[in-house]
């Protein structure tokens, strides 16, 4: 603490400005870490993105109704939350939407909303969105007390902590962002995958992330390609972080006769189609490639084809190693399994991460049981003074008539019968058609039914084997609904790393050595012997 000078303020005090900076900065980074920047490890959602979906889910934007425009959702998002700009919110919107990036798209977009060669969106008031029906399965039971809620930023309004979410979403959407200090990186996965996975876990629980492993091969990109397994991507998937190496599919075929073109029809994950081909044509310029004649982008519609057409006599599996060597044909995906767990940052490895999200379902299922619970017994309760009611229904109507008003009428019949007092006023609101023979039955059987199921929902609260196994069940609806096939081919080769001699092609050469010390490397089809008498073509140049 620092001297207080004699006519200083006694009302002030005086702080070292490394230690307001320093705690300063800590809570920034804080605020970023847990409410910006990172995902949950339960739904796989940044701040961001829950609000978007919780918006869509309050305005009843579901994936069965009219799409709404783009700019009410974003509207609603920044009236309600904290200061997101309109911008933010609508790249978010946008990216959910975006087959190219997500693996499993919340959003069902209307509208031009960017391509795989980075043309932008177009803006919010020309777009139009409504839940993917996948998303519906993240906010499933969300009215039924599965998660905490609590207050938005002016205490006016709340909004779900956390998503109760059947799908394990992280793992399947993957997720990506930059905090203060650390950044996440989790790749998509396949839904089939990763839920075959969980559910060994469950029956399970003492498997390791290699048990998991036989179940999950490896990352699945929406732009499908191919994906180098081994031992880097185990070595990621035990410990949270490695790389994982991406390559496009790419053919060489044979055309006018013999001559090949290469035909590239996938992508690496999260490679700008446009700059890859910028790059390609920008390499034949600066003769870095030698041995393209020709480049262009034939994709429409039903599919992504760049055909690169070789010169004559050229070897085109040389100039596709250099391709993968010198461009994104071939990249790189860091991986680091980092996300928010209570409350803090933790890097999870593949078994752990699935875990995290059983243990999740584990709680919104026995919340949602409880909740079941409290709705059948109050059903069950009203059911009862029913039932008594119509078995007695004779007196119940004398009472009725005999008195002067409603509540009167209430208290007689409490009083008569013990009913209690919701029992009195439900008897009350009885229908006249309800007292009807069939009616009645109706009746007598729902409150048999209820009370079976207050039997079956005690009976899985009070037993976490029975707890896991709806969880279970729910996983394997997950699975038959969205289950799908794999895009991206894992393969165990891991040389991906090119020798010189792979980017040389393999064919005769001609090497001249002068009586002064130089040498020089020709084509021999650009050599001729000379006979004798007769007249050179050329001499040898440098």
């Amino acid at each position: 603490m620092a001297q207080i000078p004699d006519n200083h303020d006694r009302n002030t005090i005086v702080v070292k400005i490394e230690d307001e900076m320093r705690g300063a900065y800590l809570d920034y980074a804080m605020s970023v870490i847990v409410g910006r920047a990172l995902p949950d490890v339960r739904d796989g959602l940044k701040p961001v993105h829950r609000r978007v979906l919780y918006a869509k889910y309050d305005r009843g934007n579901f994936y069965n109704k009219a799409y709404k425009k783009s700019a009410r959702v974003v509207g609603d998002v920044i009236g309600k939350s904290p200061p997101h700009g309109d911008t933010a919110v609508y790249d978010t919107i946008v990216r959910l939407a975006q087959s190219f990036s997500m693996r499993y798209p919340l959003v069902d977009g209307q509208g031009n909303f960017g391509s795989i060669d980075g043309d932008s969106a177009a803006a919010m008031r020309y777009t139009e969105v409504r839940m993917a029906k996948v998303a519906d399965e993240i906010m499933s039971d969300l009215d039924k007390e599965t998660v905490d809620f609590g207050a938005n930023y002016d205490d006016s309004l709340t909004e779900p902590r956390v998503m109760p979410s059947r799908i394990p979403n992280l793992l399947v959407n993957g997720s990506s962002g930059i905090a203060v200090g650390m950044a996440t990186s989790i790749p998509p996965h396949n839904m089939t995958e990763i839920v075959d996975a969980a559910v060994a876990l469950i029956d399970d629980p003492s498997i390791d992330t290699d048990g998991v492993l036989k179940f999950v091969k490896g990352p699945d990109f929406p732009t499908a390609g191919f994906a180098f397994g081994g031992q880097a991507l185990r070595h990621a998937y035990r410990t949270g972080r490695g790389n994982v190496t991406m390559r496009g599919k790419a053919e060489i075929e044979a055309f006018k006769g013999d001559r090949e073109r290469i035909i590239i029809t996938e992508l690496p994950y999260q490679v700008n189609k446009a700059k890859l081909i910028e790059k390609v044509a920008d390499l034949v310029k600066e003769k870095r490639v030698e041995g393209i004649s020709d480049l262009r982008d034939e994709s429409d519609r039903t599919g992504m084809r760049i055909v690169i057409e070789i010169k004559k006599n050229e070897n085109a599996n040389v100039i596709l190693n250099q391709l993968y060597k010198l461009t994104q044909l071939q990249d790189s995906y860091g991986i680091m399994l980092l996300a928010i767990h209570n409350g803090q940052p933790r890097i999870f490895n593949l078994r752990d991460m699935i875990w995290a999200f059983i243990e999740h379902r584990k709680d919104v299922v026995t919340r949602r049981t409880i909740y079941n619970l409290k709705k059948a017994e109050a059903r069950a309760h009203i059911l009862e003074g029913l039932k008594r009611a119509v078995e007695n229904i004779d007196e119940v109507i004398t009472l009725i008539k005999a008195a002067k008003g409603p509540d009167e009428a209430r208290a007689s019949l409490m009083g008569r019968f013990e009913f209690s007092d919701l029992q009195a006023q439900a008897i009350l609101d009885l229908r006249l058609q309800r007292l009807t023979g069939l009616e009645r039955e109706k009746i007598i059987e729902e409150y048999r039914l209820i009370l079976k199921l207050i039997e079956e929902l005690k009976t899985i609260l009070g037993s976490e084997k029975l707890v896991y196994e709806v969880v279970r069940k729910e996983l394997l609806e997950v699975r038959e609904e969205y289950g799908d096939e794999r895009r991206t081919t894992i393969t165990i080769d891991e040389a991906t790393d090119f020798e010189v001699e792979d980017l040389i092609s393999d064919e005769d050469t001609l090497v001249s050595i002068t009586h002064t010390g130089y040498i020089k490397r020709s084509d021999p089809r650009e050599f001729k012997s000379q006979n004798r008498g007769g007249k050179g073509i050329r001499a040898v140049t440098t």
